[in-house]
């Protein structure tokens, strides 16, 4: 769960100077890999729901834990990218440079928390079974 990561980092990060903030994104490098994993959950949650449909116990909550996973990468797409993007993947500091982590961060924040829920939704509808 690399937003888990992020969003545990965060209040440390968040105190950082500029530089020393450009300095440990860089510890990020190659992290755009990490983007398959919500992917194949959201296509494994789905494929598992339908599998599922008739029995509505299981069905609505992976369901739904598959929506939370979705969420994820339209959450990513709209706040996460676009900061990713003006930053040039945090080696240049645009003049809203603060804002754009303010974004960033949270935005993993909230990434890893609809994370967090999907997961649980699936395993209590795996449960359910």
């Amino acid at each position: 769960m690399p937003g888990g990561a992020h969003a545990m980092a965060a209040p440390n990060k968040m105190r950082l100077p500029q530089e020393r903030y450009l300095a440990v994104q860089q510890i990020y490098r190659g992290w755009a890999l990490a983007g398959i994993a919500p992917v194949a959950a959201m296509v494994a949650d789905f494929s598992l729901a339908f599998s599922l449909r008739g029995a509505p116990a299981a069905f609505w909550p992976i369901l739904v834990g598959g929506l939370c996973v979705a969420a994820t990468l339209v959450l990513f797409f709209i706040r996460i990218w676009p900061a990713n993007q003006a930053t040039d993947n945090w080696i240049s500091t645009p003049p809203d440079w603060a804002a754009l982590r303010t974004r960033w961060e949270y935005g993993h924040i909230a990434n890893a928390a609809l994370t967090l829920i999907g997961l649980g939704l699936v395993v209590a509808g795996v449960l359910a079974v």
